[in-house]
C-alpha cells in the first residue's frame, strides 16, 4: 500500500505504536500519539523526504487522521509534481 520510507517516518511520530505492532491503514493517528506538534514535524519530514509541498487544502486534520488518507494525499502530491 505505501512504501517503507513512509512507514518508517510515520512510526517515528507514533509513540503509542509498538515496534512489533503492524501499522493498519485505518488506524487513527491521534490515538497512536500523533499530536499537533508531531503533525508539523511529520509534515516537514515528508516534504523533505519526498521533495513535495503540501498545499493549504491538504493541511486539514482529516489528512492526518489515518495512514491510508495521509499516504493517498502524499502519493497524489508526488504524482502531480512528477508530471
Amino acid at each position: 500500500m505505501w512504501d517503507k520510507t513512509f512507514e518508517n517516518l510515520l512510526r517515528g511520530f507514533l509513540p503509542f505504536l509498538g515496534a512489533d505492532e503492524s501499522l493498519d491503514g485505518d488506524a487513527t493517528l491521534p490515538d497512536l500519539g500523533l499530536d499537533s506538534l508531531g503533525i508539523v514535524e511529520l509534515l516537514a519530514a515528508l516534504e523533505n523526504e519526498y521533495d513535495v509541498r503540501f498545499q493549504d487544502d491538504a493541511l486539514g486534520k482529516e489528512t492526518f487522521q489515518t495512514p491510508a488518507v495521509l499516504w493517498k494525499v502524499l502519493s497524489g502530491l508526488v504524482a502531480e509534481q512528477a508530471a
